[in-house]
């Protein structure tokens, strides 16, 4: 025979099960509700993993994306010829449907995270890349025939005058890029790679909670990454402060 002890435990966790699911009925019953505070005080826990698949998707892609975007325009600001043809190149990746692009690489990467990576990662070329080259073609040749004049190199005129000078237009295309990567990675959960659209995709649309819940995660994650940005941008173009100042 149980023991008292072990009945009273399991009453308590059966009146926590019942509460719990009580609760969600009656909210769901109220459908004049469009957010139950209460099913989300007591579920807000199970968003905790979903959003760190979120953040390992994001912040590969993010960073593989803008290393090859940056060398990309490197070498074309050397070679101006490449300019056009990447830009193109990368505009064509750009324009393929996010859940097309998915699918077309399964055959190759697979079902999981790798796939998500790679696809976010390529999405974020065009803006990265585009934004970089404008940046440095913006840069006066007035600035840069002065730096040659004091006896520096075309390569030390690039990391010490044209890339400094162009941290304002990299920095606002790497917000974009960000931005959008984040909200993409929702569709992740198509080809099973985690994240919050798990949240919204396995939600019941009569009760939309959850998916309110998620989207405000993500919502918040990406004013986050832009506010890093934006203190990133301040800090490192002290001159422009200066000269608002």
């Amino acid at each position: 025979m149980a023991s008292v002890a072990l009945l009273a435990a399991a009453g308590e966790v059966g009146g926590d099960f019942f509460k719990e699911r009580d609760v969600g009925s009656l909210c769901q019953a109220q459908t004049q509700h469009v957010f139950c505070f209460d099913w989300a005080k007591e579920n807000i826990d199970r968003f905790g993993q979903p959003t760190v698949q979120h953040l390992q998707i994001v912040i590969p892609a993010i960073l593989i994306g803008f290393v090859v975007a940056f060398a990309l325009a490197l070498i074309s600001h050397r070679i101006r010829w490449l300019q056009p043809p990447l830009l193109a190149a990368t505009g064509i990746l750009y324009t393929i449907p996010s859940i097309a692009f998915f699918f077309l690489l399964l055959p190759v990467t697979g079902l999981g995270r790798d796939t998500a990576i790679i696809v976010l990662a390529a999405y974020t070329l065009q803006i990265i890349y585009r934004n970089t080259v404008l940046g440095l073609n913006n840069v006066p040749d007035s600035v840069k025939d002065a730096a040659r004049g004091m006896g520096l190199t075309q390569r030390q005129i690039l990391w010490k005058v044209e890339l400094p000078l162009a941290i304002p237009e990299i920095i606002a295309g790497l917000r974009v890029a960000v931005v959008s990567t984040i909200a993409i990675a929702t569709l992740a959960v198509l080809i099973s790679a985690g994240g919050l659209g798990t949240q919204m995709y396995n939600a019941n649309l009569t009760f939309p909670t959850s998916i309110i819940i998620a989207g405000a995660i993500v919502m918040l994650m990406a004013l986050a990454f832009d506010a890093i940005l934006l203190l990133v941008q301040r800090l490192t173009t002290p001159w422009r402060r200066a000269t608002r100042a």
